[in-house]
């Protein structure tokens, strides 16, 4: 126990190891009160014959003597036990005449209670004030500062153990990461290149050159950064001397460190480990062509992006004359701007340096809207930064990206100055309209003064001669949105989109809304981003309406992932991308259907040949009506098209997003093959959007895949064979005739355009030749869906007049 002995440190013992000795204090043995007479005179100033002043100082010595009455309670110091007090008296054996003896030390032991009072209270506080010793003493007949004392010790001897226990842990992990060290340094030594089969890592590197090179190649970095500001403000600057291209390897060591800029290695000799050091991040799902950046045309990479970015903020600032407000309905509530191309010009002259399509054959497009989205500024610019999180955003706008290099990574922390080359596909949900394929850079910049973020796209081919450029010939001209946070957690977005693309014309049913701008222009983008968003922010909620059977907020999340994926199956089957080819079924230009096959062997789908059957028919209504029609599962049943002649019945309803029609349903088909083993399933996802239409996209389930969904299991190999439907509103197209007129005073008629896609398993066999009964089963059943959808708004009193659809005999 602590505190039962206390002694001092400057004691010596004058016996044998057991303790037996005599104990002199310093005082009692140099600085004696008493004289040797004989001691004077001469040799009085004499060493050793002077008197000795005491070795301790006098404060020293009173406060250890404090600290002997005290009884601290360690107990613990080395050589000395409980049992070395003596009480016997004996005088130490000295050679000079014995002086009597100095006043005796006095040494508490403290009790058992005493410890144990002082241990409770220890763990309880370990550093009581004042009041709570001066009441322990009392309380134990002790004096105050010997409790003082002791809890001092306590804590020194508590902090002592503790480092103790620290040192061992520290010890183990540093075991254990050294071991780990040599294992991965073993596999790295011990890597093989695919190409040469020689070793694909030049020898082994020093800890400390590997830091310097990560070090050299972010200065180096940054230095190119702060050299194109310096030019832009300061006149020209120096060019440094650049490295030779080193191409990027096809091995993956999942190490992210050889993707960095080691430079300074020794050229002329490339070989597998300098490929290995290559230069700049690429996508390793990509494979190579030819688009990187080389490393001298990085400093103008990054003026172009700081003089694009300067431009787009520019012009999310400047109203009229720069964008001129037409008819429409922007995400915004007011009309729709475009971009006046005269005073563009005027404004933001082309570069000398930098070619441009322009000229006959191009045409520049321009739009531009603001909303509110319900998302912060950092995850909407990590979502843009991420080729893969950009994809899911906007899944029925971007068929394909990726990041094809990554140039600068910024700013350590918020990616600001991060400068990628990516790669898109950009399509409108139908096959009529051809896709949009571009190499672009896209650039992000934070403005602090301003608290405001800008993410810019522009093209890419004035720093790369050797790009294969699409059939399609399109171009990211300065591009994006500055994104501003809002105090209630929202974000402000002012969404620019402008291109240069080929004036070529596309089907004359789909003429009008690609030439307005609605068909890739910024409400289009802007009102899939607010969608999203609210998707999203569902998503991540913890109390959201889910009635039904989904009890689970796991078994909710897992659900409207399957849903998600339901969508960008649907979106990605009904249009060219990929270079998708669609086979007409007539000669004649009015005709909108459109068929493919494609065998599929991947999950998430069915295994076999499937048919793809795509049909886009204007209709006077707007394009909420038509929505509501198909969203009620009432009506939607009276149309044997849509429902087989069978009832749906909604059991499951996870709302995501403001309107009550954005959401995820589980539908039950009431039909007479249903029993209680067999019982089909409906999963639909609806949303809409006051300015960028709607989308309904269904498929069917059975009841084994939802349990497994809201079981928590991973719902990816899940099959699913989606059919929907794609709304937008537009102008009565110059080649559809209704039967009574629908607008006055020669104004174009609003309505709206609506795509039905179905896909269907032709045959399980992957292998097998499509029968021509199925296409014209599918094409029979495209006309009866739209003909049933346009007679039964017409006659439910929506208005509008019904359209002249093709006959179903065709």
């Amino acid at each position: 126990m602590y505190g039962d002995c206390q002694v001092l440190p400057s004691m010596v013992g004058g016996g044998g190891g057991g303790g037996g000795g005599n104990v002199i204090s310093s005082d009692s043995l140099f600085s004696s009160q008493i004289r040797n007479p004989n001691i004077g005179g001469f040799m009085a100033g004499v060493v050793p014959f002077s008197s000795f002043p005491p070795m301790v100082p006098k404060e020293e010595a009173a406060r250890k003597e404090e600290e002997m009455e005290s009884g601290s309670g360690s107990g613990h110091l080395e050589g000395l036990s409980c049992g070395e007090e003596h009480d016997d008296g004996t005088p130490p054996p000295l050679a000079l005449p014995t002086p009597p003896p100095a006043k005796k030390k006095r040494y508490h032991r403290h009790t058992s209670r005493q410890i144990q009072e002082m241990e409770a209270l220890f763990k309880e506080c370990p550093h009581p004030d004042d009041k709570q010793r001066l009441r322990l003493s009392q309380e134990l007949g002790l004096k105050p500062r010997q409790v003082k004392f002791w809890f001092q010790n306590r804590r020194t001897q508590m902090k002592a153990q503790q480092d103790r226990s620290d040192n061992v842990i520290l010890r183990a992990d540093n075991e254990s990461l050294k071991n780990e060290n040599y294992r991965l340094q073993a596999a790295i030594r011990n890597v093989i290149c695919s190409n040469c089969g020689g070793p694909a890592v030049l020898g082994e590197m020093s800890f400390e050159e590997h830091h310097l090179r990560i070090e050299n190649a972010r200065l180096k970095d940054e230095l190119d950064r702060l050299s194109c500001i310096a030019g832009r403000f300061g006149g020209s600057r120096s060019m440094l001397p650049s490295s030779p291209l080193l191409l990027p390897p096809s091995l993956d060591l999942d190490m992210g460190i050889y993707s960095r800029h080691f430079h300074d290695l020794p050229p002329p000799a490339v070989s597998c480990g300098d490929m290995l050091l290559a230069s700049g991040y690429v996508d390793e799902d990509s494979a190579f062509t030819g688009v990187l950046i080389m490393e001298g045309k990085k400093p103008l990479a990054l003026e172009l992006a700081m003089a694009a970015a300067e431009q787009l903020v520019r012009m999310c600032r400047v109203n009229e004359p720069l964008w001129l407000k037409r008819g429409g309905n922007a995400v915004g509530g007011g009309a729709l701007e475009i971009l006046d191309e005269e005073e563009h010009s005027r404004l933001f002259p082309w570069p000398m340096d930098v070619k441009q399509l322009g000229g006959g054959g191009y045409k520049l497009e321009g739009t531009r809207d603001t909303a509110l989205v319900i998302m912060n500024s950092i995850t909407l610019v990590d979502a843009f930064m991420d080729a893969n999180k950009w994809l899911e955003l906007f899944p029925s706008i971007v068929s394909k990206a990726k990041t094809i290099q990554i140039i600068t990574s910024g700013l350590p922390g918020n990616g600001s100055g991060s400068l990628h080359l990516m790669y898109a596909e950009i399509q409108v949900l139908t096959p009529l309209v051809p896709t949009r394929e571009a190499y672009f850079l896209r650039y992000c910049q934070q403005n602090v003064e301003e608290g405001t973020w800008t993410i810019v796209d522009f093209p890419v081919d004035n720093l790369q001669d050797v790009i294969q450029l699409p059939l399609m010939r399109y171009r990211r001209r300065p591009s994006g949105c500055v994104i501003q946070d809002m105090p209630n957690g929202y974000s402000r977005v002012i969404w620019v989109e402008q291109a240069e693309v080929e004036d070529k014309p596309v089907h004359q049913i789909f003429s009008q809304f690609i030439n307005s701008g609605m068909g890739f222009g910024a409400t289009r983008w802007l009102s899939v981003l607010q969608r999203q968003c609210e998707r999203l922010a569902s998503l991540m909620a913890k109390s959201i309406s889910d009635l039904g059977v989904i009890t689970t907020p796991e078994g909710r999340k897992n659900i409207m992932k399957l849903s998600h994926r339901m969508v960008k199956t649907f979106c990605a089957g009904i249009t060219s991308s990929g270079g998708q080819s669609w086979t007409a079924l007539s000669d004649s230009p009015d005709d909108t259907i459109r068929v493919t096959t494609r065998k599929n062997t991947l999950p998430g789908q069915p295994n076999g040949v499937i048919l793809s059957a795509v049909s886009t028919v204007w209709l006077p209504f707007s394009y909420h009506q038509v929505f509501d029609l198909l969203t009620d599962e009432h009506r939607r049943s009276q149309m044997d098209a849509l429902s087989s002649g069978n009832s749906l019945h909604e059991v499951a309803h996870i709302a995501n997003g403001s309107h009550p029609r954005n959401c995820v349903s589980l539908l039950r088909i009431n039909a007479a093959s249903n029993s209680s083993q067999n019982v089909e399933l409906l999963l639909q996802e609806s949303c809409t959007h006051p300015s960028g239409g709607s989308l309904v996209v269904y498929a069917t389930i059975d009841v084994d895949a939802v349990q497994v969904a809201m079981n928590g299991d991973d719902p990816s190999y899940i099959p699913l064979l989606p059919t929907g439907f794609a709304l937008f509103p537009a102008e009565q197209p110059a080649s559809v005739s209704c039967a009574a007129p629908a607008a006055t005073n020669n104004s174009a008629a609003i309505g709206c355009l609506l795509t039905i896609g179905m896909q269907v398993l032709a045959s399980a066999v992957p292998s097998a030749k499509l029968n021509l009964s199925s296409v014209t089963a599918v094409n029979h059943h495209l006309l009866s869906a739209v003909h049933q959808i346009n007679n039964a708004l017409a006659g439910g009193g929506g208005g509008g007049s019904s359209t002249v659809l093709p006959s179903l005999e065709q």
